[in-house]
Parts: C-alpha cells; structure tokens; sequence
C-alpha cells in the first residue's frame, strides 16, 4: 500500500498536546511516559491499561489514569463507550497495549490484539481524535533470507509458524481498513525491532525466556562457549528510549506512514558471543535448535513456542533512513548497549511500579503504604514511633523491649507471627496462581493487582519477623508451600478444564482469610508501642484489608451471579456490558474516603447494574491523597470490621468460624 502523504498541520508551537497512551505500563508505554513528561508541546497525558500502576512513582505519577479492558473479557459495546470516553477531548492515541502470554490461549491473544486494535481504533474515530499512533514491528514483514536491509515498502505478511508474527500483519490490514474509511484521521505506523531497557529485564525474562532459565547466574559465571543456531544472520534492536523518542517525534510532527525503529547496527554470532560470553561461540543445525526450543516449551522450561525462533531467523533487516529523515530521529543507544543493558537489568532482576514490569524479587519492589520499599522491614513501621527506651533499629529493633521480663510473651507472640506468615506463603501462591487462570475474565485486574499487593505485604512480614528477632518456622512456611499446590487438585466437577465452581470456590477462601489478615494488622498496631513501631503503618495495611476484602466480595458477586446459569458465561469474551468493567481498586496508601480516587469498583457488587459502570473516572496521580492518619484509620477500621467479618463468616464458612489466617 503507498504512504499517505505527511500531514499539512503540523502542531503550532504555542499548543498543547493530549495524548492517550493504551497499554502504557508496559515495556515501550512506560519508556513513552517518561518521553511524553518532558515535551513542552504535550500538555496532559491519559494512561490506559488493565492493572493500575503505582502512581506514586514516577513516570506514572505525571499523568492521568483509567482502567479499561479492550478485549480480553470485554463486550464491544461497553468495551467502546469506555474507551470513547477516555478520548473525549485527546488530540492523539497511542496505541501500544498488546498481549504476549499466555501462548496457548490463541483465541484470546487474537481477540485482545486483533480485535483490541480494531475497538481502540473505531473508538477514537468516534470520540473526534485526528491522529492515532500504532505500535506495529518487524514482525509485520514476510520472510527474507538475505542480509540487505528492508525500508518500509517490503512486502507485509508475516512468519507464518509464529502468532505474533500473524496477529501484527492481520492488525496491519484493519490499519489499512481504518485508514480508508476514515482518511481524514492521521494514521502512523512505528515497526521497532526487538525492544530493550533495564527496566523491563524482569518483564521479558519472564514473558519470553522463564524463570527456569538462569539467566542470573551470568552474574556470576559466563559459559565456555555461547551456542547459536546456524541460521542466524543478525539481530537488530532498539532501547526503549530511543523508540520513545521516536514516538514522541511522530506525535508532535503528526507524520503518517510506517516507519522502522532500529539502531544502526546488527548483531551477528561474534558481537552476541562478545556481549553474553567471553567471545566464544559454536553453532548448531537449525533443527536441532528447534526442536530444543519446542521441547523446552511444551515441558514448560521456556516461555515461548519455536514461532517466535523462527521469527528471529526469517525477519528481515530494517533500514532506519525513514525514521531519521521524516522524524528527525536518532538513536542515542547501539543494539549492543541496550543488550547490555537488559542483560544487566535481568541479573539484577530490575524493574518498576507498574505489574508487567515488576522486579523480580520482591525486595526491591514498593509497598506504598509503607511509603518505601518492603525490605525495610521494621525500619518503615518505626518511622515516627515514639518511646522514652531506646529506639528500635535495623540491628536492635526489639530495643527497650526485653523478651524474657517484657509484657509481652515473646515465644507465644512471634509463634502468632510465624503461623500468619505461613497463612501468607499460601495466600501469597494462591493468589499468584489465580490471576493468571482467570485473565479472561473482568476480575483479572482485581485479582492480578492483589496478588501483587499480597505478594509484597508477605514479604514486608517476613522482614519484620526478622527484624524482631522471633523464629519464622520456615518448616511451617514450605509446608504451607506444599500444601497450596495440593490443593490445586481439589475436583470441582470438572477434570481438563476450568470450573465457575473453582473461582467462587476460591474467592470465599481468599475473601474471608483477607478478614484473618486485617486481625493480624490490628494486633501489630495494638502493641506497636510495646515494640516501638508506628502504628499507623499497621492502622493503614489494616485499610488496604478491608479494600482487598470489598474487591473480593465484589468478585464473589459476579462470580455467582453467572457460575450456575447457562446463559451467562463466567470465562471468555461476555456479551453483556459487565464484562468491560475496569480495575479500580486504589493504589497502596490512597485515601479510601477521597473523592479523588478512582470510583468504580473492581466489580460492582450488583453485576445487573454494570451497564451504568463501565468505566472507571480519570484519576490523576498528583491528587492521590497522603497516607491516612492513624485516627481516620481507625475509624474507618472500628465502622466497618464487625459487618464484614459477620458476612463472610456466614456466607463463605457456613457452620464454622472463619480461618484465622491466609
């Protein structure tokens, strides 16, 4: 197809610019984010995603956010008014969201990435946007052996063996429908090749390699020799800041057309073998190398299938000269020193605030409410605790506090502690395990932004224990472990296929041991003088229980409003507007009580009158309100711990006590 012509009306100086990112906490939107901040010609910025960031951190802190599902368990309907509604009033949408895993789910990375594409596109039309902005990539090109480098005019197509491949050629033929039925609107196409950050090492290690393969022990060791397919003639790559760079140039010239974003030079065997080894490598056939990458799929080593080998070995080489002459664009970084840099980022497990880019170990991420990282243990809770006896620290947090004359028993306290944390290792796997079984329906985001949050306050538990210098029971803790993952085998009618039952099942379990957690917070802020720690901290994590709880309960409703009907599905693509109903569930340490939060629950708990809520309000970070004191904290915990423990007492455990851990 020729290129349209460049836009006659390009952005005046003095204007200002908003922009809809879609997909804007992943790998290439948070790199966007940070680009968009610091153009003057951009005025607002609109983040669209499933999940939340952490919008206390920074580049997700400097603009506005919805949460809305494009396909994934979304009607076209609901899934359309909200994302006409985020565009009222933007001048440009990027769209970049785009799904990866899970790869055998084919259905539903076509309907997300296909389908997303088309509704994002028809709703931009609708809302009046004029220029819309594409994430496509090389993988959008057929096949070619040779080595010469492609402009944009080759032949589109695909690698038929790889999905990926397929599903951003098929995105490129409703591009050239939509630009035909709507040729007043400013199409860009960006093709970036394989696209790097330190950022996103965690990410891609392990959407696309896995946890199985030991790409950390590089730190420590490097290989005799790098082993590589005969096949390959080169890799190109971009980092992530330069394609940003060349996102933003595109936004503010409003330029039309594809362009290839790649760094000037190609990778071979040697250069490879340079970065990842000692300069050594040794090749192998190309079937041979297949046919591990296949095995190692289907037995669960790596992430991804041999379609995306072959991607890597049939994908032409991209020439830039486009990109720089119409753009202006340059890249700042070689495909080696972004490969350097994602090498190093994965040994380090790096990554940011938002979920596809969490780090990989949970001590470097953010608890929010503790307003600073989980790993500070006691040292976060004991901020602006106030004590006439020494002051607890890092290396004597127990200060002033003597074990064995002490009020407290010590022995039967840190055995309270310990039995929690083992309710935490089980609830922490479980939740884990629910968010990415249940990713095509609308409590995915809940769920997802959940087992973060659990995942975090676990390990923020774990490291109090240790700062106050009581047993954990690690015995206890890996039985729990080992325990969680036999449950899974519980029968739920069904013995090959996911069961409605299952995700109510599992709701209630999780919803009333939230209850057994917000009963351990309060304990820890009873007694936070005896232990010289805040107990604001313990009032605020006590907060987030009860929203974590409401979430749950919301979840329940939706869940067993369609789990025993056969007209109303629980999984899949819904029919019925519910299903476009966002995440909304408040970032650690917002206010619950601020009318700056967003509104919209996770999932309403009357799921008949979703129709009315299908999107969530805009919330801009700057207004998220500071931590709760400790008073409101209470209050709010005192109005509302005896009507929520009495529901899920009766309705989850019918006959029995609620449990009184995770």
């Amino acid at each position: 197809m020729p290129e349209r012509p460049q836009s006659q009306n390009p952005v005046a100086d003095d204007a200002t610019l908003r922009v809809a990112v879609v997909g804007a906490t992943g790998n290439a939107g948070t790199a966007l984010l940070r680009a968009l901040a610091a153009v003057p010609e951009v005025g607002s910025v609109l983040g669209v995603a499933r999940r939340m960031p952490d919008l206390t951190v920074d580049p997700y802190a400097s603009c506005e956010w919805v949460s809305i599902d494009i396909a994934a368990a979304s009607s076209e309907d609901a899934a359309g008014q909200a994302l006409r509604e985020a565009f009222a009033g933007v001048d440009t949408v990027v769209h970049l969201a785009w799904l990866i895993q899970p790869i055998a789910e084919r259905e539903l990375l076509r309907r997300v990435n296909v389908e997303g594409t088309r509704r994002v596109l028809r709703a931009a039309a609708e809302a009046g946007v004029g220029h819309v902005v594409v994430a496509s990539s090389v993988g959008v090109y057929a096949a070619d052996p040779s080595q010469a480098l492609r402009s944009e005019d080759w032949e589109r197509g695909g690698i038929e063996s790889s999905q990926y491949s397929v599903d951003k050629a098929a995105q490129e033929d409703a591009l050239d429908e939509f630009e035909r039925e709507n040729p007043a609107i400013t199409v860009t196409r960006m093709r970036p090749a394989l696209t790097f950050q330190g950022d996103a090492a965690s990410s891609i290690q392990r959407y696309f390699l896995g946890s199985a393969v030991p790409v950390q022990a590089l730190g420590r060791a490097t290989p005799p020799a790098l082993p590589l397919p005969k096949g390959l003639r080169g890799v190109q790559a971009v980092h992530a800041d330069d394609a940003a760079e060349a996102y933003v140039s595109a936004i503010v010239k409003r330029a039309s057309g594809a362009f290839n974003l790649c760094a000037d030079d190609v990778l071979g065997a040697q250069q490879l073998a340079d970065i990842v080894d000692h300069g050594r490598f040794f090749e192998l056939p190309t079937a041979v190398v297949r046919g591990f990458v296949t095995a190692a799929h289907r037995t669960g080593i790596v992430s991804v299938d041999a379609g995306w080998f072959d991607l890597a070995l049939g994908a032409p080489h991209m020439d830039n000269a486009r990109a720089k002459r119409d753009l202006g664009w340059t890249p700042k970084h070689s495909a080696a020193d972004a490969l350097r840099e994602l090498l190093q980022g994965m040994i380090d497990g790096r990554g940011t605030a938002s979920l596809p880019l969490r780090p990989r170990d949970v001590d470097d991420a953010r608890l929010t409410a503790l307003d600073g990282r989980i790993g500070d243990g006691a040292d976060a809770a004991a901020d602006t605790a106030e004590g006439s006896g020494p002051s607890a620290t890092a290396e004597n947090p127990s200060a002033g506090v003597d074990p064995g004359t002490g009020e407290l028993d010590w022995e039967l306290f840190g055995l309270y502690l310990s039995d929690h944390l083992t309710g935490a290792t089980a609830g922490a796997e479980r939740m884990e395990r629910m968010s990415a079984s249940y990713i095509d329906t609308p409590v995915y985001a809940g769920l997802s932004e959940l087992a973060e949050e659990l995942r975090l306050e676990r390990a923020f538990l774990a490291n109090l224990i240790d700062d106050l210098e009581v047993r954990r029971r690690v015995y206890r803790q890996a039985a729990s472990w080992v325990g969680e993952r036999v449950g899974r085998l519980k029968l739920n009618g069904r013995t090959f296929s996911r069961s409605p039952l299952s995700l109510i099942l599992e709701l209630e379990l999780l919803r009333s041991a939230v209850i057994g957690k917000l009963g351990l917070w309060q304990v820890l802020s009873e007694h936070a003088a005896d232990l010289e720690l805040d107990a604001a901290v313990f009032d605020e994590l006590g907060e987030r229980a009860l929203a974590q709880a409401e979430m749950l309960g919301a979840a329940h409703a939706f869940a067993r409003s369609r789990a025993f009907r056969e007209d109303r599905d629980v999984f899949g693509s819904a029919s019925d507007s519910v299903a476009a109903i966002p995440s909304g569930a408040q970032p650690l340490g917002a206010d619950a009580d601020a009318d700056t939060v967003d509104e919209t629950p996770a999932i309403p708990a009357d799921p008949d009158a979703a129709a009315e809520n299908d999107t969530a309000t805009p919330q801009t970070a700057s207004q998220a309100t500071p931590q709760q004191s400790s008073n409101a904290a209470r209050r709010a915990r005192d109005e509302h711990d005896d009507a929520l423990a009495d529901e899920w007492g009766e309705e989850s455990f019918p006959g029995s006590d609620p449990p009184a851990n995770y």
